[in-house]
């Protein structure tokens, strides 16, 4: 693996995807003095933080194993023989040098100082002001999102809000400080973020995400108020559930009416495209078939659920679209992520298979879920059988049977894990909620360590012992 640095120059900010941002420059190396001058410079640094969005480390490989993984849903994939490290983020046997847990940790503070670029140097521009001050509110809005992952995994970390010499001399601050920060910039980003863009400009984030990102995040806090709130101004600003949940992960249904945050992962000459469906693909047929579905997750499904056939892709089916599903590895299971499957008559062959394919950071349904649990923990369980039901009967199911707040509890958990299989969800739900060592229990989890992740050996030997490690590494 290619040695990786927490700083990063201009000229390594716009590499293609196909780099998979790894170039990263050594510290000490000074911004290019005839940048974040003019316009087109302002849009040019603004749209490298969004093609980190699909990059390797926040889509791929790190990704998948540290969020996917580590649940019960989701398990290696491929043959037993391939990539098989991956299996300590099964078994919760990953340690302080582990790639992985290196990886994703790098990546995400080289995400962080693409937006603090943006967020320090375009007020600066003489440019249209407007644009100006929408692209900062972009970067923020940005820059929460990837704090938020930052906090889930690896707890409390260094809060940098500004461009930084370096990314490893400051000790971490507490995760609660962390979630302070991550609120204050989706605050700030909502009040100026559009709800809309002129087409073409699918992608970029909206009033809309921010505030969904928001009532997550007050979620993660136990914030059941300002949750039930913010999801509640988010449920009346025009997004609606797809009807089919098949068209809804289809290239056709990208940037529906169900799309609240999506990555634009489109082939193109600029950024080339995405490896998030290639790795998940049909062993030898479309992809790697990594991060396939576990019978745990098969067993979730209640009868009659039509989310089960549209998340778990089988060998030997037709899917709607004409492809009969055969894979090229006899020693590869025979299930994988029906979510990211894209059909052969509309793969981009100018990428990768299954380029296309745009990542659902955050869906309406997700929206509503979240506002039905804050609901349910407000004593509003009238609303939150409301919300949970349009989940539910999208799904082709029964109005839930559950009445009292803690029936609804456990079905509001349960119908996340269902709707929101394989979307790297259930391995922070499970920590948030207190369900973990009892799903995960069983396959290593250790409560009172495995809830974090530990901040790599490398980076606290090169901040002499300024960043802490978490309890139990």
């Amino acid at each position: 693996m290619k040695k990786i640095f927490l700083t990063i120059s201009i000229l390594s900010l716009f590499v293609s995807c196909n780099d998979d941002f790894v170039d990263i420059k050594p510290e000490g190396v000074v911004v290019a003095e005839d940048f974040f001058k003019t316009e087109a410079d302002a849009m040019k640094a603004t749209n490298a933080i969004y093609s980190f969005l699909r990059s390797w480390e926040n889509s791929g490989f790190p990704a998948q194993f540290v969020y996917g993984v580590t649940g019960d849903d989701v398990e290696k994939g491929s043959n037993p023989g391939d990539a098989s490290f991956i299996n300590a983020y099964d078994n919760f046997s990953f340690t302080t040098s582990d790639d992985g847990v290196n990886g994703y940790w790098t990546g995400q503070w080289q995400a962080v100082q693409r937006t603090n670029q943006v967020i320090t140097n375009v007020p600066n521009i003489d440019m249209d002001t407007a644009l100006k001050t929408r692209l900062v509110a972009e970067a923020k809005m940005l820059r929460a999102y990837f704090y938020f992952n930052l906090v889930r995994i690896y707890g409390g970390v260094p809060i940098f809000d500004g461009i930084q010499a370096d990314y490893i001399n400051k000790p971490r601050n507490t995760a609660a400080e962390v979630y302070a920060f991550i609120v204050k910039d989706l605050t700030e980003a909502s009040a100026i973020l559009p709800q809309t863009y002129p087409a073409g400009q699918e992608g970029r984030v909206t009033k809309g995400a921010a505030l969904g990102l928001l009532s997550k995040v007050y979620l993660y806090m136990k914030d059941y108020q300002k949750a039930y709130d913010v999801s509640t101004q988010v449920k009346g600003m025009g997004y609606s559930l797809d009807p089919s949940f098949n068209h809804l992960f289809r290239p056709a249904g990208e940037f529906g009416t169900e799309s609240v945050f999506e990555v634009n992962c489109g082939c193109s000459p600029e950024f080339g495209g995405s490896q998030y469906a290639e790795v998940q693909g049909v062993r030898n047929q479309y992809g790697w078939g990594f991060f396939t579905p576990t019978q745990a997750l098969e067993n979730a499904f209640e009868p009659g659920d039509i989310r089960k056939q549209f998340t778990i892709l089988r060998e030997g089916q037709t899917t709607p679209e004409g492809d009969l599903i055969k894979k090229g590895d006899p020693q590869a299971g025979n299930t994988w992520n029906y979510k990211t499957y894209v059909p052969s008559s509309l793969n981009n062959n100018a990428c990768g298979y299954g380029s296309i394919q745009n990542i659902r950071i955050l869906r309406f349904a997700d929206i509503l879920l979240i506002n039905a649990e804050a609901a349910n923990e407000l004593g509003n369980t009238a609303v939150a059988i409301t919300d949970i039901n349009l989940v539910r009967n999208r799904a082709q199911l029964a109005n839930t049977t559950a009445t009292s707040q803690s029936t609804l509890r456990t079905a509001i958990w349960q119908e996340r894990r269902v709707e929101l299989a394989m979307e790297n969800d259930r391995f922070p739900d499970l920590v948030r909620t207190g369900q973990a060592a009892t799903f995960l229990g069983p396959l290593g989890f250790q409560t009172g360590k495995n809830e974090l992740f530990p901040i790599p050996l490398r980076a606290i030997t090169d901040s002499k012992g300024i960043l802490t490690q978490n309890p139990g590494y």
